[in-house]
């Protein structure tokens, strides 16, 4: 795969996650902020639309999600 297209990748993994805890931008803010990472709507949109994110920034998200597992589909 290309950058552009493991971008792509990253940023749908990411929003499959937050469908299916049924989560918005706003409360992934919330939660975030309850497990002590400062983030504004703008900045999370913009990360994730874009698919660029460290995976620091995805693990905060899973932690706050209360995810334990993410399986990552073959493509």
């Amino acid at each position: 795969m290309t950058e552009d297209e493991w971008k792509q990748y990253a940023a749908q993994t990411l929003k499959a996650e937050l469908v299916k805890a049924g989560v918005t931008y706003e409360n992934l803010i919330q939660r975030l902020h309850a497990i002590g990472v400062d983030e504004s709507y703008k900045g999370i949109a913009s990360k994730i639309n874009r698919g660029t994110f460290s995976f620091l920034f995805f693990a905060q998200c899973m932690k706050a999600l209360g995810r334990d597992m993410v399986r990552l589909e073959n493509n």
